[in-house]
């Protein structure tokens, strides 16, 4: 009897399941998806932007430019004025053609707005989009 008793423990220690393989593919799977995901790049300026009744998502090989309710320029959190929006965007889609969004603020004036648009039109980019909100 005692020998039976020791068999059944012995099977019964053969019988669990092994989780080493299981936790070898849930870290693999996590490493998979943070490699991954697309990290949406911001400019580094806090902005109110206006609502829009039509919104588009935003690719992710973009080019960034923000106006500041100060009326700051600025790109990769560096104040680059209107007179860099030229330049900068020039050299940006040198190698690619890349769309270019301004987050602009509302309280932003049409004529600042409407300065960097041109610039960043007579720098090559064929498509300037503006950034809006989300709905509330």
């Amino acid at each position: 009897m005692r020998a039976s008793l020791e068999q059944r423990l012995q099977h019964r220690d053969s019988e669990r399941i092994d989780l080493s393989p299981l936790l070898d593919v849930v870290f693999i799977l996590l490493i998979f998806f943070i490699v991954t995901s697309v990290f949406v790049k911001e400019t580094g300026v806090e902005i109110d932007k206006p609502q829009a009744l039509s919104e588009r998502t935003l690719e992710s090989s973009t080019i960034m430019i923000a106006i500041s309710r100060s009326g700051e320029v600025v790109y990769n959190n560096t104040n680059i004025g209107v007179a860099g929006v030229r330049t900068t965007v020039s050299q940006l889609i040198k190698s690619k053609e890349k769309p270019v969004i301004i987050q602009a603020d509302k309280r932003v004036t049409t004529e600042l707005l409407v300065e960097v648009i041109d610039q960043a039109k007579l720098a090559g980019a064929s498509n300037v989009s503006i950034a809006t909100g989300d709905k509330e």
